[in-house]
């Protein structure tokens, strides 16, 4: 129990500093020593119990300023109130409050800097980053507590009919910024998402199929990739082959084994097994978020040249850096022209199938790495074996060099493995 004495002066209080233990001031008020702090606090009764709320620290507060704390816990007890849950309740108030001043801008920030590990790529990041700093501007500046359906179409009526596709990721990407923010407090309302498409934007604006119909039908042009038929593959990979350049060697790589261009310029050497012949992409790299093998055919592992110091297939012009994602791109429309994208070798791969093999759609579909929505072709896809898989690219292979010349020369990445 604490120490009662005489109701203390100032200069009494000042003197108990190089002493210990509880000391009553007086009217409730205590001073409590502990080695070198000394702090104020307000002894009360709630339902025969004794409980401490501190005031703060000597240093910070004076015997008045305390004395005058203390005459106001006295007052919440004379109303029927607990001071110390009461002051709890105003303190979190004002931690609301103060919440609910966060921006949309610095809500955005958090959710991107939250998320961002668990993206698959820098360029997925960097995407988020630029529709919030291009797209969102008309209410970045303001509380997200304050965002409403009005502040929403703001954003994006102006770019609904003109690029429905952008305003249909930042639509996705504003909801899910207002909905961290709920969680965080920085709102209240998550039913009342002012951007949500379901029975709220829905009928406010154009579903975006119909407004990419409409801009189809207007300007007579497709969305699909532009491909080269697979017919004329084997002259163009012949002509890849005259090439040196690593982007033609990593072209060369992406079309034999269908796949994506992302995948192909993050690959590793520690992905690839030799002994195995299989290229195993990880899933933080793969659209699917699901690991995919691909059986590699004796072409693909003929490019496999000596491994770069940083430890890509495929390195780019600047040290210990991946070739860039437009490499490719680039290379393919310097022999081609415009219009064409790497993505449409696949559909390539996928008409050869289709036209020239008797191979089941299912194990097509399962070397694009495609997810299967239907039940039965997600068994089928658990059972596929990679063998089955790996005659079906020995097979494309075989087409894409079919117009070599019998001692056509190969040429590696790096050297001699």
């Amino acid at each position: 129990m604490p120490r009662i004495i005489r109701k203390l002066t100032a200069r009494e209080v000042e003197g108990l500093r190089k002493q210990s233990g509880t000391h009553a001031v007086g009217d409730n008020l205590y001073v409590q020593l502990k080695g070198n702090g000394a702090s104020w606090v307000f002894r009360y009764l709630v339902n025969g119990k004794a409980r401490w709320a501190g005031l703060g620290s000597l240093r910070d507060w004076t015997l008045a300023e305390a004395r005058e704390r203390a005459r106001e816990f006295r007052n919440a007890l004379a109303r029927g109130k607990d001071p110390l849950a009461e002051r709890e309740q105003k303190e979190a108030a004002e931690r609301a409050e103060r919440l609910k001043q966060t921006t949309f801008a610095q809500a955005a920030k958090e959710y991107i800097d939250n998320h961002e590990v668990e993206w698959k790529s820098a360029k997925h990041t960097a995407q988020w980053r630029t529709t919030f700093a291009k797209t969102t501007k008309a209410i970045n500046d303001l509380p997200v507590s304050a965002i409403d359906t009005s502040h929403v179409l703001k954003v994006l009526q102006p770019i609904w009919q003109k690029t429905p596709e952008t305003a249909s990721r930042a639509r996705m990407r504003i909801e899910a910024v207002l909905s961290y923010a709920t969680v965080a407090g920085y709102r209240s309302g998550d039913k009342d998402n002012p951007a949500r498409w379901r029975g709220h934007l829905k009928h406010m604006l154009a579903a975006k199929s119909q407004v990419q119909q409409k801009k189809r039908e207007k300007t007579g042009k497709s969305e699909h990739f532009k491909a080269i038929p697979y017919t004329e593959l084997p002259s163009f990979m012949a002509e890849l082959r005259r090439s040196n350049s690593i982007s033609a060697r990593a072209l060369e790589w992406t079309i034999l084994t269908a796949a994506r261009t992302n995948e192909t310029t993050g690959a590793t050497c520690s992905e690839i097994d030799l002994r195995e012949k299989t290229w195993t992409i990880p899933s933080i790299r793969m659209k699917a978020g699901r690991e995919h093998i691909v059986p590699l055919p004796d072409r693909a592992i003929q490019l496999l040249g000596k491994p770069a110091s940083d430890g890509h297939l495929f390195s780019g012009a600047q040290a210990n850096r991946p070739l860039s994602n437009m490499a490719m791109l680039e290379l393919l429309r310097g022999i081609k022209g415009n219009g064409y994208t790497v993505h449409g070798f696949r559909s390539a791969f996928r008409d050869w199938c289709r036209e020239r093999t008797n191979f089941p759609r299912e194990l097509a579909e399962l070397a694009l790495a495609h997810i299967n929505k239907d039940k039965t072709e997600r068994a089928y896809a658990r059972g596929a074996a990679v063998e089955r898989r790996r005659r079906l690219m020995n097979k494309w292979a075989e087409f894409c060099m079919s117009d070599a010349a019998s001692g056509e020369k190969v040429v590696p990445l790096r050297g001699a493995r």
